[in-house]
């Protein structure tokens, strides 16, 4: 259900105009950004042991999300036939990442999910922005969306959080559409048009309350705050608007002081899923599927295509799955596009399965496909985590700093210990056996590059831990040769006086004091000896490398004896 609030809005913002006329109509949109962010550690050190999730409920009141407790609690009441559909529709692996099990404790209980007794995902929503206004050119009539929900993704053991953020609205021109999905999800502007105004952005961006209030506004205008903001730290700066609907997380540059920082991760365009409602999808052309699969937002009157013949040449094999691209069927006439970056469903507004909210495709769309994409593009920013984890490792190593090294053993043994346990808890390469689901999962993986990348990842952590555990085997080795040598030197003087029998001196009728003396003597000589042997025990090793060197002259011998106390030598 879209939020009632466009009844109180300007006529202008409640009726857009649907284009030229005779033009595409959308019937009823859907758009799900997710915005995948990496989670910095907390520099208030009361919360350095804290999952975030356990941090944002800390904060009470002063953060506006709430744990969002899921249909799958035992109440009946909030478990519908689409939930049920969506439960089914995974592998049991997938089901427990998804789920989780013995949910009768409930998700309060941190007891079990601490330990992966739960469901490893945690979901906060905020309920305080009902609607966000937008105006895609200066000069263009406002439109607004209404918000279905505001959402953070958390997940168990890794940093990483996403954003999801569904909107909606009813009667859009095609280009309409096509220029929200473009321009809307981004998290700062890429650049500025000669006027000053944000290049590929929205003119304006505003959250309205229930109430019609505007809550933040864009400020992607202003220039000169994102170009200092690089300049200084080297950073982009996160657009205010969506810095607003992240509170109280902040970015990690941000002077605002925050116990939960983000850092971005990922291209500054957010992973966009869309629903389309048309009256009759046949009546699109290519181009316009072409734009649609591809995001390029709305093209010219003349209908030509974004980029070269060539280059569209394999389109529909590599960005369209139409299996039910047909006029017959339980969806007639829907086209499902994907680039990886992008899911976008196009069906018949006719259709009353295409519609229908519990087992629909706008069911799926909410709850299969969008599962499926989030797990897409959270294994990519997890692998990206962990990568850029390894280069702020090896930033920090200083090897003339003994602590520094231990701390970088520390973080590449940790990160390698977290790649294992994220490999048999979160790595799929199936999720459904359900065809469609299947085939859309597999065209985001393809279209992501998650298996090279994950092979990358896992290669980079492999090298950093062999590196590890052949110093590891190197030092041991050399405390071995060392203690060989020692032993081999003491081997000595045990023989020399266990062939005396001890009776060097005949001190054994000699009094307390005498005894107590010579012993102190002997201790303090043996101690001095031992150390001074492990001292020069790397050349005292040469020397006897060298003295078992058969074709090694006796001068040779001799000069690797010399070099035991010949200063430089090593």
């Amino acid at each position: 259900m879209l939020n009632p609030l466009a009844a109180t809005l300007p006529t202008e913002a409640n009726a857009p105009s649907s284009g030229a006329p005779g033009a595409p109509v959308v019937q009823h949109f859907r758009q799900a950004l997710l915005w995948p962010l990496r989670l910095m550690p907390s520099p208030d050190a009361k919360y350095a042991h804290h999952g975030p999730w356990q941090v944002l409920r800390d904060m009470g009141d002063a953060s506006p999300w709430r744990e969002e407790v899921d249909e799958y609690t035992g109440d009946s009441s909030r478990f519908h036939e689409r939930h049920y559909n969506e439960f089914v529709s995974f592998l049991p692996y997938v089901q427990r990442f998804l789920y989780g099990e013995g949910r009768s404790r409930g998700k309060g209980d941190d007891s079990a999910s601490g330990k992966d007794g739960d469901s490893p995902m945690r979901i906060f929503r905020r309920h305080d922005i009902a609607a966000v206004r937008l105006v895609s050119r200066p000069g263009d009539a406002p439109i607004t969306l209404d918000v279905v929900h505001c959402d953070l993704y958390f997940f168990f053991d890794i940093d990483v959080v996403l954003l999801n953020l569904e909107v909606g609205a009813n009667h859009l021109g095609l280009a309409q559409a096509q220029d929200i999905l473009y321009r809307f999800g981004r998290a700062y502007p890429s650049g500025w048009e000669p006027d000053g105004s944000a290049l590929h952005c929205m003119a304006s961006v505003e959250w309205l309350g229930a109430d019609g209030r505007v809550l933040a506004s864009s400020d992607a205008q202003q220039r000169e705050s994102f170009l200092s903001h690089v300049a200084q730290h080297r950073a982009p700066r996160i657009s205010s608007h969506w810095a607003y609907l992240m509170q109280p997380l902040v970015s990690d540059h941000s002077e605002d002081p925050g116990a939960l920082r983000y850092r971005q991760i990922e291209y500054y365009r957010m992973p966009v899923m869309a629903y389309l409602s048309m009256d009759d999808p046949r009546r699109l052309t290519r181009d316009d599927f072409v734009r649609l699969a591809l995001v390029t937002g709305a093209g010219t009157t003349d209908a030509h295509l974004p980029y070269a013949d060539h280059h569209l040449a394999d389109f529909e094999h590599k960005y369209c799955y139409d299996r039910f691209w047909v006029d017959a069927g339980a969806a007639p006439n829907t086209r499902y596009l994907c680039n990886g970056h992008a899911l976008v469903v196009v069906g018949d507004a006719r259709s009353e399965f295409f519609c229908c909210r519990d087992r629909g495709v706008l069911a799926q769309f909410r709850h299969q496909h969008f599962l499926l994409f989030l797990i897409a593009h959270f294994q990519k920013a997890s692998l990206l985590m962990f990568s850029d984890q390894l280069v702020e490792a090896l930033k920090k190593l200083d090897i003339r700093s003994t602590p520094s090294v231990k701390q970088f053993k520390r973080a590449i043994r940790s990160s390698f210990e977290r790649f294992l346990r994220f490999t048999h808890r979160y790595w799929f390469h199936e999720i459904s056996e359900q065809a469609q689901v299947r085939a859309l999962s597999h065209m985001c993986a393809a279209h992501l590059g998650l298996d090279p990348l994950y092979d990358e990842v896992k290669s980079r952590i492999a090298d950093m831990n062999t590196y590890l555990d052949a110093d590891s085997l190197r030092r041991q080795a050399s405390t071995v040769v060392r203690l060989t040598v020692v032993t081999l030197f003491g081997l000595i003087g045990t023989i020399t006086t266990g062939f005396l029998g001890m009776n060097l001196l005949a001190e054994a009728d000699a009094p307390l004091w005498r005894k107590a003396i010579w012993f102190g003597v002997v201790f303090a000589f043996t101690t001095w000896l031992t150390i001074y042997t492990m001292v020069k025990s790397q050349r005292l090793s040469d020397f006897i490398d060298a003295l078992s060197n058969d074709r090694l002259g006796f001068r040779g011998k001799l000069a690797a004896l010399a070099r035991v106390w010949r200063p430089g030598a090593d």
